[in-house]
């Protein structure tokens, strides 16, 4: 891969990394700040699933992060766009919609199908 392509990935990864890390940081600060009373159980409960998928959702984006930071970290040892199972290169445009891909879509196939397959 190109060394601009790479800094172009690398620019991208770092700036989806950074707006991932404000978000939480909002949800943390925002929970420190919510100490609300309900007199309602319902709207208890209702506060509390609210609370629930938002933290869900920050654990998800958490293991994403994850796996940013080690898609920087091939950017850095020369490994970024080399799929994981077969060695080869991972298709541009793959990576320009999931820039965390470690996979080249023929061997991401293959593990959905095999995973279909052990789910049954």
């Amino acid at each position: 891969m190109k060394k601009k392509q790479l800094e172009q990935f690398d620019k991208q990864l770092r700036a989806w990394k950074e707006e991932l890390v404000h978000e939480a940081t909002k949800t943390v600060d925002g929970m420190h700040e919510e100490k609300a009373q309900f007199a309602d159980p319902t709207d208890r409960a209702s506060m509390e699933t609210d609370r629930n998928f938002l933290l869900r959702i920050r654990d998800r984006e958490r293991r994403l992060i994850s796996k940013i930071d080690k898609a920087l970290e091939r950017i850095g040892d020369g490994s970024f766009g080399v799929c994981d199972e077969c060695g080869e290169d991972i298709e541009t445009k793959r990576l320009k919609a999931r820039p965390v891909a470690t996979l080249c879509i023929h061997c991401k196939t293959l593990q959905e199908e095999e995973e279909r397959l052990n789910k049954k």
